[in-house]
């Protein structure tokens, strides 16, 4: 059986033509215009590690303020989409894994997750933030930003395993079925996630969506 890790990198493969149809649902419109506006200024002049950068609808706004960004994913196919929607030169896109982040990438003073947090199986949140925190200068601003569960707006849960993840079944255009790991952590959660490796959380909400921003502490 494959890994929700390897399930998820095939769903986002085969899901890279119709990516971006979430960011069209009429009700979450007005939560999107306002973190459009929001999120900016917390890379202005920022050398900027994006993970999970999907079709760079993220990456373009961050963009807009960050000195330079390398936006990482595992999925070929979301990252051509990406490199239409960024000016050149300011971002730098690397296939891999958010798991196994090289060294090589350099040291940020930045980094964003959009969507993908909610994506981690509860017991590889530490490895990645530790991962994610190697990577990054002491002092650096780590953003995440998912959304939450909206009954009628959100896909149903559709089951949950042993170690208190939840999972969805999304439909794709070509009508494969898909299970796909999606946690909903609160605020709460999310600051004990950080426990010795970041300090100074703050979360944002909205009513689709929630951020939150700490300071990353050096391993």
């Amino acid at each position: 059986m494959a890994t929700p890790e390897a399930s998820m990198q095939s769903y986002y493969a085969a899901r890279a033509p119709e990516y971006d149809s979430v960011y069209r649902k009429p009700e979450r419109q007005p939560d999107l215009r306002s973190i459009e506006g929001w999120l900016p200024p917390r890379f202005t002049g920022k050398t900027v590690l994006e993970i999970a950068c999907g079709t760079g609808y993220w990456t373009r706004f961050i963009a807009s303020s960050a000195a330079r960004i390398v936006a990482v994913d595992s999925a070929p196919e979301t990252m051509r989409i990406a490199r239409d929607r960024v000016p050149e030169g300011i971002v730098q896109f690397v296939a891999g894994d958010a798991y196994a982040l090289p060294v090589q990438l350099g040291e940020f003073s930045a980094a964003f997750a959009g969507f993908f947090f909610s994506h981690v199986p509860k017991a590889r949140r530490p490895a990645f933030l530790l991962g994610l925190g190697k990577l990054l200068k002491p002092g650096s601003k780590v953003v995440l930003l998912d959304n939450y569960y909206v009954e009628g707006s959100s896909s149903p849960i559709a089951g949950q395993d042993s170690e208190g993840n939840t999972y969805q079944t999304r439909v794709l255009a070509d009508g494969s079925a898909h299970r796909v790991l999606k946690n909903f952590p609160g605020e709460a959660e999310l600051r004990a996630s950080i426990a010795g490796l970041g300090e100074s959380g703050t979360f944002t909400r909205w009513p689709y969506f929630w951020a939150f921003e700490y300071v990353a502490a050096k391993p």
